[in-house]
């Protein structure tokens, strides 16, 4: 017989019945066509991101470690993986929209039934794979909170689509004028980065090591809508010197000229949310912008993007102070008064760094190797976490990274300049 260890902290499974039941109530306002509708390649349907995250507890977890654990369906041993390539195939990623069956009551029927094998499992774990269990576990609620953020950003690209600009959260209040922008200086010197002390991290913020930075002063907040209209008024998107010279191509042949989710409306601006079609707010952060565009504002601005140490070397001169996430109200919302604002779960901040490994990096054995090494490719890193980002999901060494034309994400500016 296998010997048991007496039962997980009863902690840990809250956690992890918590998180599940988080995905399910953001997914519960869209209807079974909203589930379903995919937008663009790189976004996937609401209820795609419901059954990815069973599946992997369902493959990760329950077929190694639960030997009488039969699959819900086989099929979705394929519908359903990502990009584990070494696990098995997979359903090619821009034809997910197509797939109309399972429905949304189907895929809850198959979240229910991993949870409750989840349970017979964690109510009583093996010893022998104890130690491979737990992290694991920890892994798959964090990879489940990766997934809410991109439930709720792909549902939102699909709905601005829409014609009808469908209203499905409450409405914010009007930002608080803000102050002139203020630099903060960081002085040169030798400095510790990547994830330290107790916790969850991903493998890519390790291993913690030294970085040297010269000296350099960073704004002490995000850049306003209008101080992004300044741009566009003075022909920003439209001068070549403000542009990397892939940049200009892509915004050329895409004909870009306003951040993602700006519509022109009888010479005014207006902005899609999940809380609908409003007016641009001249005092909020610009957002849903590419690395691109944010790189041109920084050249027009007589500037630059910092790099992902300064970021978090920055960060760390400020407490991280936890913000109100309200999935409510996945829109921005004024940081209390620091000398540093804005810094967490208001805007991803593109950084000017390339996604790469730390020294010393090493990729996890097994398949969840393929986590995020296999990435680091074309990438550039982001800091901070958003509006739209768990609370508990965001630290200073936390390291996001997407394509330099990605927009959809919640992205905005944090500029800085030399001494």
């Amino acid at each position: 017989m296998t010997a048991h260890l007496t039962e997980l902290p009863t902690e840990a499974i809250l956690d992890f019945h918590r998180v599940r039941q988080d995905s399910e109530r953001l997914a519960e306002p869209y209807s079974e066509a909203d589930q379903t509708i995919q937008s663009m390649p790189d976004a996937s349907p609401v209820k795609w991101h419901l059954a990815h995250t069973t599946w992997f507890f369902e493959t990760f977890l329950l077929k190694p470690f639960l030997p009488e654990y039969r699959v819900f369906d086989p099929h979705y041993e394929v519908l359903f993986n990502s990009y584990y390539n070494s696990v098995g195939e997979q359903f090619p990623r821009p034809q997910r929209g197509l797939i109309s069956r399972p429905g949304k009551d189907e895929v809850l029927r198959y979240r229910q039934y991993v949870n409750q094998q989840m349970d017979q499992l964690l109510a009583s774990p093996p010893a022998t794979v104890q130690q491979t269990l737990a992290p694991l576990l920890e892994l798959g609620l964090h990879h489940e909170q990766q997934h809410q953020e991109l439930l709720v950003t792909d549902i939102q690209h699909a709905l601005s689509i829409n014609p009808l600009s469908p209203v499905i959260t409450k409405p914010v209040d009007p930002f608080p004028p803000v102050s002139a922008l203020n630099w903060v200086s960081v002085e040169e010197g030798l400095y510790e980065v990547g994830f330290r002390g107790r916790g969850f991290s991903f493998d890519n913020e390790l291993p913690r090591h030294q970085v040297y930075l010269y000296g350099f002063n960073a704004a002490d907040r995000l850049i306003t809508n209008a101080e992004f209209q300044a741009f566009m008024l003075d022909g920003g998107y439209d001068n070549p010197l403000y542009w990397l010279s892939e940049g200009w191509a892509w915004k050329q042949q895409q004909a870009i000229q306003a951040p993602l989710y700006w519509k022109a409306r009888n010479g005014d601006w207006f902005h899609y949310s999940l809380a609908g079609l409003t007016p641009v707010d001249p005092n909020a952060p610009v957002t849903h912008v590419s690395y691109f565009e944010a790189n041109a504002y920084a050249n027009w601005a007589r500037a630059r993007l910092l790099t992902e140490f300064e970021w978090e070397v920055l960060a760390q001169v400020e407490p991280h102070i936890q913000h109100t996430y309200n999935p409510d109200q996945l829109q921005p919302a004024p940081a209390p008064r620091t000398a540093v604002q804005q810094l967490y779960n208001c805007l991803w901040q593109w950084t000017g760094s390339q996604y790469l490994p730390y020294p010393g990096f090493k990729t996890p054995e097994g398949a969840v190797g393929e986590y995020n090494g296999k990435f680091m490719s074309n990438q550039f890193v982001l800091r901070g976490g958003s509006c739209a980002t768990p609370p508990n999901h965001v630290r200073d060494s936390y390291r996001n990274f997407f394509p330099a034309t990605a927009r959809w994400q919640f992205t905005g500016i944090r500029i800085a300049k030399d001494d």
